[in-house]
């Protein structure tokens, strides 16, 4: 397996751990999409994405509804997404995705978490090299044949493709199938499963490492406790780093 497999596996227990967390994460991209494309999901696609992650995580239907009806007033505000970039103690390289309404206030939180956890927040540029911008999707396996659907898909971008049985939103009675591309590759592979009614029970964009570092147990709590202080943060919506776990 690839290494969108393994980062996959290693994410598995972490990615929307809890459930208001991620709830706040959907409205935030509810809002932002709405803005970018309008509140009709069948003409937005980034609204659609959005609408099928938030049935990923057993948002409810009404949540959703009011979302998008709220992000279409004119008094509400918008969300900009900011990409921070940082060192953890030990050489650990860290990018740090956030949605804000009040920049001035999400650089200072994550500056502080940086400087408190002897770690060092760094310049545009100085560590997304780092990592692989990628897209994914997760549709259910079903009967598909999955070499057959890897060699559709590699005209569209796709690097990796396997199944995940074991699942950390609620479904563990089904088997999927994980599709992995580059980042510019995702309304292309979006347009392809629903032209060919291929249900997208969610999808997304990562950030995968392409060296990982291995570090001592102590060294390993040092890091930690500057993700989970970036973590907790409302504004923040993902984490990623290169520590190997």
């Amino acid at each position: 397996m690839g290494r969108a497999f393994e980062f996959r596996k290693a994410r598995k227990m972490k990615r929307w751990s809890a459930m208001s967390k991620a709830f706040t994460r959907i409205g935030k991209d509810i809002v932002m999409a709405v803005k970018e494309g309008g509140p009709d999901p069948d003409s937005n696609s980034r609204l659609r994405a959005v609408i099928q992650n938030a049935k990923a995580v057993n948002m409810p239907k009404d949540n959703v509804e009011r979302a998008i009806k709220k992000a279409s007033e004119k008094d509400q505000g918008d969300f900009k997404e900011v990409l921070f970039e940082g060192y953890a103690p030990h050489g650990i390289a860290i990018l740090v995705e956030t949605a804000t309404d009040n920049n001035n206030r999400t650089v200072a939180n994550v500056r502080s978490y940086f400087t408190k956890c002897d770690g060092s927040l760094g310049t545009s540029g100085s560590v997304v090299f780092m990592f692989d911008h990628t897209c994914n999707f997760r549709i259910p396996a079903g009967e598909l044949d999955l070499e057959e659907l890897e060699l559709e898909l590699i005209d569209y971008g796709v690097e990796e493709i396997f199944e995940d049985t074991d699942t950390d939103e609620n479904a563990e009675d089904q088997n999927f199938i994980l599709i992995y591309a580059p980042f510019e590759s995702f309304g292309k592979i979006q347009s392809y499963l629903e032209e060919n009614k291929l249900e997208i029970i969610s999808s997304g964009f990562e950030r995968i490492p392409q060296v990982l570092k291995k570090l001592t147990p102590e060294q390993v709590t040092d890091v930690e406790k500057l993700l989970e202080k970036i973590e907790e943060d409302d504004d923040v919506q993902n984490v990623y780093h290169t520590m190997e776990e």
